[in-house]
Parts: structure tokens; C-alpha cells; sequence
């Protein structure tokens, strides 16, 4: 295969106690994302009520890296399960058209509680305006955010955003392998609670891209930013049991740190330095991560799908990639922790010139301190007895997915104290 061109370096800026209850009446504010990488990052539009109390800011409680998927039917709605991370007042959620080639209508948005399924907790389902509007058309390429809703959003919790799908076309903008059923439906049934007309599943989720609270301003995020493992591959479906979402449990329980809030930008099949399964780690740094709001930290777990591709790319390609990220990242003001690539031997790509590689690799990491902090994966679950494999307890079948006891043990590798931040 060929060699990657060089880069060229580029820079950018449990049950829920409490009801979403009345929005917050909206006001115009406007914001965009500037672009990084070799394809344009959404501009995104924010319509916000009146700034964030003295001492409070939004912090993302969830988010999914978007992707091109198939053709948007028009006339459809989406009912998409969502795991929070942190709690907090002021829901707003993100609405992405980023993959899309046409403007897409959403007419009605609500925002509820789960049940059960598709049913919702009754009296929870409100609906979301965007700039005082209940209907919102997203251009080609862009994204927007609602207004806030008032009412409290708990940690932990079951959210569930419904949308209708007015007028669409071409590719939509989603996320594939979300690890998570959620439900579709023709027509608009967005306000109903009752599962009745959800009767299409989903293991995807579409145009949601994030979601975020208001909490106070000592409050931050980390965005785990990663491939198939990051998004789950080999862990139990509908059971949040990523290792981001041990780790967001961690970070709920901790004292101390700051850090509660927790966003898994991880696509199955990504690279750092070339487009395929997604757009790169590099190519999709701004809208995923640096774009999403009170992120104060990035862990970096990327790395073997370029390794395995045999495709020639060596530790000082890799090494430069990561370097653009810590760089871009450090120039937004967030930190940088970096996760060791997981041995890999037995998988069908291993051969020893590809693990030379992701051994260099993890040198850097370790030792280069170039990086803010390191999450020592491959330290707590390689085998003792052969260190470039997995150790079985933690293998999910595969000899490169962890099981759920796997991402479990990565979460715990992670010293939650590297997590703050304080550029």
C-alpha cells in the first residue's frame, strides 16, 4: 500500500430524580467554529437564553463522532437513547448536519426521561427551541445548538432526545456502531411518550452529535478521543459498559478532581493520520473535541488501525501526528493524556514489523513527556507470559477488543488526577 503523504501541520482554534422541566426564554447569540484538516469542520449556531450565571458554564455530558451514513428519508423521527455523564441544569443539545450535501428541516425536538424502551417517564417529554423557534433548518456541512431547558438533569441518567425529520436528502450525518438500541418511526410522533409508535430499532445513532449541561465553572470534561475500542466493540450492548463510561462512573464517585464530565468521540475503524473509517483523529480534532464545550482535557487513544494497515507507516509518522494533536490541543488551552496502544497479537494484521511500531510508539508516549499525562493501557492488559497479547481475562474473542472485564481494567488504569487541567 502506499505511504501517507506527509502532513502538513495545521492548527485550530440509578434513576433520574429530578424532570426537565420549562425552557429559558431564548435570545440570538451565534457562534462558529473555525475549520481544521482537510475537510471544513460545521460551523455551529448556539441560541442561548442569557449567559451562564456568575461561576457556571456548559460542560458536554455526551457526545458521538459523526460520520457519513446513508441516505436521510424526509418525514422520520428519531428517538435516541443517551447515556450523561455529568449532571446539571440547562440541557441543550447538538444537532449535526456535518456529512450532509443538503440542508436538513427538524420541526419538533423534545428532550425527556426514559422508562423503559422507547416510553418515556410521563411529564418528563419537553420540547426544544432554537432561537425561540421550534422548528430549525440545518445547511450543508453545519451544526446548531438548542436553547437551554430549565430543570435539572441528573448524572447517570437515561436521556432521551426525539426528533422529526421534516425534509432531508443525500447522506445523513450519524453515528454507526453506537452500542446502544434506540428507535425510529415514520411521521412525527416526537411528543408522545408512550412507545407505541417507536417500533423500529436502531443500534445507531443519527444528527445527535452532543449534549450538554450548565454546572459550575470548577467542573470540566475530558473527551476520549478513539477508534473501535473507545466506542465499545466486544462490550455488552445497552449496558454503558465502554471503558469512557466506567470511567465517567470513576469520575462520579471521585472527590477532588474536577472532572465529571465525560464525552466518547470514538469511531470503529479510525486512524490518526488518514480518512476512511471517519475522517482522522487529526481531521476531526476541531468539531469532535475542541468545538464541544468545558472539555478540559483530551485522552488520546488512537493508533492501531494505522499500525495494523500495513500501509508503511512508521513510529515517526505516528509520533508527528500525535504532535499535532498535543499541539492544537495545547493552543485551545486543554491537556493532553495519552493512551498506550493494546497489544495485538493473534489478530489476523499482527506480523512483527507492525508491532515494532506500536512498541516505538508506546516509548513515546511514555517517556517522550510530551504529553500532559499517560493512561498505561497496555500495562495493565497485556499477558505476563507473552506481552504481546492481550491477557485472556481481558480479551473479547478476538485477540484485540477488550471484553466489558477489559474496559473495566482500562478505565482503571486511568490516574484520574492526570485529568485536570490547568492551562
Amino acid at each position: 500500500m502506499r505511504r501517507p503523504r506527509p502532513m502538513r501541520r495545521r492548527y485550530a482554534v440509578g434513576l433520574v430524580s429530578a424532570l426537565l422541566v420549562t425552557l429559558c426564554a431564548p435570545a440570538t447569540a451565534v457562534s462558529a467554529a473555525s475549520a481544521s484538516g482537510d475537510a471544513p469542520a460545521p460551523r455551529t449556531h448556539s441560541a442561548a437564553s442569557a449567559p451562564s450565571a456568575a461561576g457556571r458554564h456548559q460542560v458536554i455530558t455526551w457526545g458521538a463522532s459523526m460520520d457519513r451514513q446513508g441516505e436521510g428519508p424526509r418525514d422520520r423521527s428519531y428517538r435516541a437513547v443517551v447515556r450523561t455523564s455529568v449532571g446539571g441544569t440547562g440541557v441543550r443539545v447538538r444537532l449535526s448536519n456535518a456529512f450532509g450535501d443538503q440542508p436538513v428541516t427538524f420541526d419538533s425536538v423534545y428532550a425527556g426521561k426514559r422508562k423503559e424502551g422507547a416510553e418515556l417517564v410521563g411529564g418528563s417529554n419537553r420540547p426544544l427551541t432554537f432561537g425561540g423557534a421550534g422548528s430549525v433548518t440545518v445547511p450543508p456541512g453545519e451544526s446548531v445548538v438548542s436553547d437551554p431547558l430549565s430543570g435539572r438533569l441528573a448524572a447517570q441518567s437515561d436521556l432521551v432526545v426525539s426528533y422529526h425529520v421534516l425534509s432531508a436528502g443525500g447522506p445523513s450525518t450519524g453515528h454507526g456502531m453506537a452500542m446502544q438500541t434506540s428507535y425510529a418511526t415514520a411521521g412525527n410522533h416526537t411528543a408522545e411518550e408512550s412507545a407505541t409508535s417507536w417500533t423500529d430499532r436502531t443500534g445507531s445513532w443519527y444528527y445527535l452529535d452532543a449534549v450538554s449541561v450548565e454546572t459550575d465553572r470548577d467542573t470540566g470534561a475530558v473527551v476520549a478521543l478513539g477508534d473501535s475500542i473507545t466506542d465499545g466493540w466486544q462490550s455488552s450492548t445497552d449496558t454503558n459498559r465502554r471503558w469512557p463510561d466506567y470511567l465517567s462512573r470513576r469520575l462520579q464517585s471521585a472527590t477532588g478532581i474536577g472532572v465529571k464530565g465525560v464525552a466518547n468521540e470514538g469511531i470503529s475503524g479510525n486512524k490518526v493520520l488518514a480518512d476512511g473509517a471517519g475522517q482522522s483523529a487529526l481531521n476531526r480534532l476541531q468539531r469532535d473535541v475542541l468545538s464541544q464545550p468545558g472539555v478540559r482535557t483530551v485522552l488520546l487513544f488512537e493508533g492501531i488501525n494505522d499500525i495494523k494497515a500495513h500501509s508503511g507507516v512508521t513510529v515517526d509518522d505516528m509520533i508527528a501526528g500525535y504532535r499535532e494533536i498535543v499541539d492544537r490541543a495545547h493552543a485551545a488551552g486543554k491537556c493532553v493524556v495519552g493512551g498506550t496502544v493494546l497489544p495485538f497479537k493473534g489478530w489476523s494484521e499482527y506480523d512483527p514489523e507492525a508491532e515494532a511500531v506500536r512498541q516505538g510508539v508506546n516509548a513515546f508516549i511514555r517517556t517522550s513527556g510530551e504529553l500532559d499525562g499517560v493512561a498505561d493501557f497496555d500495562r495493565m492488559l497485556r499477558s505476563p507470559y507473552d506481552q504481546e497479547k492481550l491477557l485472556p481475562v481481558f480479551d473479547g474473542g478476538d485477540r484485540l477488543h477488550p471484553n466489558d472485564k477489559g474496559m473495566q481494567a482500562m478505565a482503571d488504569a486511568v490516574d484520574l488526577k492526570s485529568l485536570r487541567c490547568d492551562r
